[in-house]
């Protein structure tokens, strides 16, 4: 970490939300597509965090990083329409597990936690500016 732990810890936020942000548009644009069976379907995917520790004491460090991106585990939604070119032998065709409330709800605190961290690295350079000009 750098002699200013603040801007590092607004930085992996920031950088986590990022991730989050693409996690979701990757949702979002899948969220039509259409598979003839299951294994081929798109799952939904979140990402994991988890708190930065100290190597030596495994106390928290500070900050956030992504330990993972896994796939929703809900159930792939069929669909009985035989006519469809992409319909299996019985007439089912797969949709993704993705849900769009959720997934604009997530988007929307994802972008309120960029923004929120946003406002800690500006708070945060305006009062080292401060400080240095005290020093003048």
């Amino acid at each position: 970490m750098s002699m200013f732990p603040t801007l590092d810890i607004s930085a992996t936020g920031m950088h986590a939300q990022t991730v989050r942000l693409n996690t979701v548009a990757s949702n979002m644009a899948n969220v039509d597509s259409i598979s003839s069976n299951a294994e081929d379907t798109y799952r939904g995917k979140q990402p994991v965090f988890e708190t930065i520790l100290n190597d030596e004491t495994g106390e928290p460090k500070g900050g956030v990083r992504v330990k993972d991106i896994i796939e929703n585990e809900a159930p792939l939604k069929m669909e009985y329409n035989p006519n469809h070119p992409m319909a299996n032998d019985e007439g089912y065709i797969y949709r993704p597990n993705v849900n769009v409330v959720e997934e604009m709800a997530n988007m929307m605190s994802a972008q309120r936690s960029y923004e929120t961290n946003i406002e800690v690295l500006n708070t945060s350079k305006q009062l080292i500016m401060r400080t240095i000009q005290l020093g003048k």
